[in-house]
């Protein structure tokens, strides 16, 4: 799920779509997907809130500790190749040490932490490194919450990152982004490690592959009626890239489950990535450049056409992610668990589509579509 929407998990929203009902009414049976996707959405609610003060402390000692702030924002700016998202040398004193009081920290955390992917992704995490940790016979607590909350922090980069750069929320407190995320990575970078040499190189593999596809995504906005599928396909790195290393690391990089993982991951993620662009256009009133829909809406020369499309790809890449199921071994106890996730999914896909269908945009899209 994505962005802070709620609507479209509500019991109203889900009997709207076919994979709604069905997660309706594997909740009615209490499925045993539907109950394993309920323990470990009930252990986020409790955990959720640990985790955010665990972050928020964590952060604090980085910053309190840097005596260079300026040297790690300009080596933040060079690995991520933007200096949009760095504060100049005469900007940093004063938000330093306005970030320096834990409760005005805390609120920016929150803030960046408000976010139903993130939010959503918590239980995913946890659920597979216990599914693996089960397989493998090597569960450790202290392991699965870094692994965890590492990985998500190094998701949650994104929020503050797309808001400085977007400059479409929280307006008042980019400066205090941009002083936060060179530590967010560091303390991500830091618990990721714990889990080894291999989950490491995996995470930086995964967090260039994203960075890729990010400046694949900024170069198309440049070129918007020319983009290729190829393009595309290269531009969803941002996507699959983070999710599915995020899943091969939740069994330690061991296969046959990391790699496993890492299909169902990366692929259900290219799904919600469709959903998003869906979403957004209803809310912004125009086609995202670059995204599915404005590709197929060109080509097709019909914009309604070409959000039916960019929802049949959606689709495309669960069933893909679905292959990750068949894949894996035989009494895999947490099989059901990855179906339902999907389920989730496919029913956030076809609640933004019918929303969609229902706004009757189609005129307003055509109108916006770039020239």
């Amino acid at each position: 799920m994505s962005g802070k929407d709620q609507s479209v998990v509500s019991k109203e929203a889900l009997v709207t779509t076919k994979p709604g009902k069905q997660i309706i009414k594997q909740g009615l049976f209490k499925s045993k997907g539907y109950k394993l996707f309920k323990k470990y959405k009930e252990e986020t609610e409790i955990e959720f809130p640990n985790f955010a003060k665990r972050f928020t402390v964590d952060l604090l000692e980085e910053i309190k500790a840097d005596s260079a702030p300026n040297s790690t924002q300009n080596a933040f700016a060079e690995e991520v190749g933007s200096t949009e998202i760095i504060l100049k040398a005469s900007e940093i004193d004063p938000i330093k040490s306005k970030l320096e009081h834990l409760d005005v920290l805390q609120d920016r955390v929150l803030r960046i932490l408000n976010s139903n992917f993130v939010k959503m992704t918590f239980p995913v995490f946890n659920a597979l490194y216990d599914a693996a940790a089960e397989y493998y016979g090597n569960r450790d607590e202290q392991m699965r919450m870094d692994l965890v909350d590492g990985h998500i922090i190094a998701i949650d980069l994104s929020e503050p990152m797309d808001r400085i750069v977007d400059k479409d929320e929280d307006l008042e407190y980019l400066d205090d982004y941009k002083l936060m995320n060179p530590y967010i990575l560091k303390i991500a970078r830091d618990k990721i490690a714990k889990g080894g040499e291999e989950v490491l190189k995996n995470f930086e593999k995964g967090f260039k592959d994203a960075q890729d596809g990010q400046y694949i995504d900024m170069k198309l906005k440049q070129k918007p009626t020319s983009i290729t599928e190829e393009e595309m396909n290269q531009c969803y790195k941002k996507y699959r890239s983070v999710m599915g290393t995020a899943g091969r690391n939740m069994a330690l990089g061991k296969n046959p489950l990391g790699e496993i993982f890492y299909l169902g991951m990366a692929r259900a993620a290219e799904g919600v990535g469709c959903g998003n662009e869906i979403e957004d256009s209803i809310k912004n009133g125009y086609l995202k450049i670059p995204s599915w829909p404005l590709y197929y809406s060109l080509l097709a020369n019909d914009v309604k056409k070409g959000l039916e499309l960019t929802l049949e790809k959606a689709n495309l890449y669960l069933k893909d992610a679905r292959l990750a199921i068949e894949l894996l071994p035989e009494n895999f106890s947490y099989c059901e668990f990855l179906d339902f996730l999907f389920l989730t999914v496919e029913h956030y896909n076809q609640y933004w589509y019918n929303q969609l269908a229902k706004a009757n945009m189609w005129d307003k899209f055509t109108e916006n579509l770039p020239k």
